[in-house]
């Protein structure tokens, strides 16, 4: 069964404030997660 041209359930929006794609949500996830590595990296050298 092939989808219809209308049916446009991947391009549904996450519903959270601030974010209009997923794609934004996923990026804002990643750098988040990137930020605290890089945080935890640093703490451990200064208080070490």
């Amino acid at each position: 069964m092939t989808p219809r041209p209308d049916d446009k359930s991947g391009d549904e929006s996450p519903g959270v404030p601030f974010f209009h794609t997923w794609r934004g949500v996923y990026i804002f996830v990643f750098v988040v997660f990137v930020a605290t590595v890089v945080a935890l990296t640093v703490f451990s050298f200064v208080f070490a």
